[in-house]
């Protein structure tokens, strides 16, 4: 009967498997995402249910046990919802950093707790994935808590590098794996901690120097770590699909880092050594355009979009800070509704997360096939009336074509290719790169200075009173 349990249990782990790798292949495109959601969610609940009743049948867990966890899944529970519901979408960056914070802390308590369960006795098979588990679990949850301070505005955005830096984290680095290894020989808690206090001050050093230009790739990477050391624990506590949720989610967050990096045309080893990005600048809510800039009017923006033939809207993190996805929706739905050709140029790297303008758009109900990607969109633009560009910036930067510059070298939208182009921006304040936007004083463009949210609406309204 135990045995024929037993295949039960693993086979519920074995469809739960198989719902997460669907789920991943769903999220492959927008369209088919939260279905992709929606499958990964049932494997995962099969998966604790039926660890439930694994938990039951050994009969393992004491009734204050028992209301511990129940306390824990009340309270998670309940901050996840909250969290759902009340995150901004300008937040959502921060708000997965911080779950890779959890996850990976909670994948290195899982295999700290089972190895001060075995004590000196532990063998290899769990002493190895234990110290592994212990290194990337503490790196992602002092590098995640870092990165969500960086993206919050707790910390500042600007690379923070200090003298020898990479003396210091080449020394942290040898003390974990160094100190990592005696404990495998030789297990023991005194050891095992300087192995976590290592991997915390290096996960820390790690993340400071890194500017705000490249957080997206880092949240992608911290993601990989994540699910590399819940894989690990899995392999602690013998769980197979703890181990297989976790090399999905390692397996896919790697791969994620990798197109990230390529999309800004760098490699993970330079953007880990981190100093490029200078962070937000400050910016007032209204600007000034300054030498060779021209500004324009909502009325004069509302003709040029009105009766062009072709419009390309360039979303970036103006449009998220402003929560204006629904505001640009009804621009483009009145647009269309005059026969005008609308579509969306999305860059891999525009927001603060893989993803951010797809989803942000998504949420304003914008059809999916409106969505293009960068080498989809990039040859449309010299067909293109009028490109409106809605708070992106390096993204658009001509200057990442020229050698020497922060963002040379960095894959960008070809916006300036269009025969028009009018900014929605607040100010002329830079992006992350900490460098001024060549786009802003190109002849063609025209800098209409507001909040997207309210030039937005202005324009819309604009559209409607003046050509009805």
């Amino acid at each position: 009967m135990s045995g024929t349990f037993n295949t039960i249990i693993q086979l519920v782990y074995l469809l739960a498997a198989s719902c997460f790798v669907l789920g991943l292949h769903l999220m492959n495109t927008p369209a088919t995402a939260r279905r992709g959601n929606q499958v990964s969610v049932a494997g995962m609940v099969a998966a604790i249910v039926a660890t439930g009743v694994l938990v039951v049948h050994l009969g393992v867990i004491s009734p204050t046990g028992w209301i511990v966890i129940a306390a824990g899944i009340l309270v998670g529970g309940g901050l996840g919802l909250y969290t759902a519901r009340t995150v901004k979408m300008t937040a959502m960056p921060q708000l997965v950093s911080i779950f890779n914070a959890v996850g990976g802390g909670a994948a290195a308590l899982v295999a700290i707790r089972d190895f001060m369960s075995v004590g000196a006795g532990v063998g290899a098979a769990t002493s190895v994935p234990t110290v592994l588990d212990v290194i990337i679990g503490s790196v992602t949850f002092s590098g995640s808590i870092i990165a969500a301070g960086k993206l919050q505005g707790v910390i500042t955005s600007a690379p923070v590098t200090i003298p020898g830096a990479r003396i210091l984290n080449f020394l942290l680095a040898v003390a974990a794996v160094g100190v990592g290894a005696y404990v495998i020989d030789s297990p023991g808690m005194v050891g095992l901690g300087v192995v976590i206090a290592a991997s915390l001050v290096f996960g820390i050093s790690m993340v400071m120097p890194i500017g705000g230009a490249d957080m997206p790739v880092v949240i992608s990477l911290l993601n990989a770590f994540t699910g590399t050391a819940v894989a690990m624990a899995g392999f602690v506590i013998n769980n197979t699909a703890l181990i297989i949720a976790g090399a999905l989610v390692g397996a896919s967050g790697g791969i994620l880092t990798k197109l990230m990096a390529d999309a800004m045309n760098r490699s993970i080893a330079n953007i880990m050594l981190g100093g490029f990005g200078s962070g937000d600048s400050a910016v007032a809510v209204e600007g000034a355009a300054g030498a060779g800039v021209q500004a324009i009017a909502a009325d004069d923006a509302a003709i040029q979009l009105a009766y062009a033939s072709k419009v390309i809207i360039v979303p970036g993190y103006g449009l998220a800070a402003a929560q204006a996805q629904h505001e640009v929706a009804a621009l483009a739905d009145l647009l269309e509704s005059r026969g005008v050709d609308v579509s969306y140029a999305i860059h891999p790297v525009a927001g603060r997360m893989p993803g951010h303008m797809n989803v942000l758009l998504a949420e304003a109900n914008v059809p999916y096939p409106l969505l293009k990607e960068m080498d989809e969109v990039n040859p449309e633009f010299a067909r293109t009336d009028v490109a409106l560009v809605i708070g992106a910036n390096d993204v658009t930067n001509p200057a990442a074509r020229r050698p020497g510059t922060a963002i040379s070298g960095m894959p960008i939208l070809d916006v300036d290719a269009a025969k028009s182009i009018i900014v929605i921006k607040r100010s002329m304040g830079h992006g992350y790169a900490g460098i001024d936007n060549e786009l802003y004083t190109n002849p063609k463009t025209s800098m209409f200075f507001a909040d997207a949210k309210k030039g937005l609406a202005e324009l819309t309204s604009s559209v409607k009173s003046l050509v009805g």
